[in-house]
């Protein structure tokens, strides 16, 4: 199997490869800390879903990582879909790796009594009525609330997470933003019990951070009015090189430090 016109064949987790369009959308470092956060704090997954899952990147990293897990993804871009089932094929994942093609967001997605252990999702940011349309439309749906906001996120992972599962996500750690994210954890049921700002160039501020959910209902009442805040997570040193931890956290998916 190889990539065809337009594409590349990238290294992603170890052995395992991914396949982008060269000009389209390609994984990113949000990609990378979500799929490391979610599967540090849930090692012990059993079965996991990945929503919005793009062409695969977060899932494809928590295969890698979680070798005894079978996952669901779920995608609505067929171009990204293919690309996807073609990385799974390409990296043996075809027996428990299931890729759905659709919006998370309608009921026939996800059967009512389906449960993971782990949730995963990297939530695009903005509205659609906020910025440049003109761009690729795989970009578009990553960076555009197209299908569903960081609320529909945490509401579909409280519907579908095992008794005592985590939910992991990225996104914007600007006050407006944090509030959303906050909005939506509540009204979903769920809690934020942990949360580390990244800081993609030491010196500036946190632009994002990673959040880990949980649902209310499995928490000690004394326990749903906190989240732990970790240390930033610094990306690049003041240099412009790699931090020693985020090389530390590369090691960690196997990719090159």
């Amino acid at each position: 199997m190889v990539s065809e016109a337009g594409e590349t064949l990238d290294a992603i987790s170890g052995h395992f490869r991914l396949f982008q369009l060269r000009d389209g959308h390609r994984f990113s470092t949000d990609d990378i800390l979500t799929a490391w956060y979610g599967s540090s704090w849930c090692p012990a997954t059993r079965g996991a879903l990945d929503l919005g899952s793009g062409i695969g990147a977060v899932g494809m990293i928590c295969a890698w990582r979680l070798p005894g897990a079978r996952f669901v993804t779920i995608e609505a871009q067929s171009g990204s879909v293919a690309l996807a089932r073609k990385s799974a094929r390409y990296n043996g994942l075809v027996d428990r790796y299931e890729i759905r093609e659709g919006d998370f967001r309608e009921p026939n997605m996800l059967h009512a009594d389906e449960k993971f252990d782990l949730i995963t999702g990297s939530p695009p940011y903005f509205p659609p009525e906020a910025g440049v349309k003109s761009e690729h439309p795989q970009r578009l749906a990553c960076r555009f609330e197209l299908r569903g906001t960081v609320a529909d996120y945490s509401a579909i992972a409280a519907r579908h997470l095992a008794p005592g599962g985590f939910f992991a996500c990225v996104f914007p750690n600007e006050s407006a933003q944090l509030a959303r994210v906050e909005a939506g954890a509540k009204t979903a049921g769920l809690v934020i019990v942990r949360k580390r700002p990244v800081i993609f160039r030491e010196g500036e501020p946190p632009l994002v951070a990673l959040f880990g959910m949980m649902r209310a209902d499995d928490l000690p009442e004394w326990f749903r009015r906190r989240t732990w805040e970790e240390t930033p997570l610094i990306i690049r040193t003041r240099d412009g090189e790699i931090h020693p931890e985020y090389s530390a956290v590369k090691l960690a998916i196997g990719f090159p430090p």
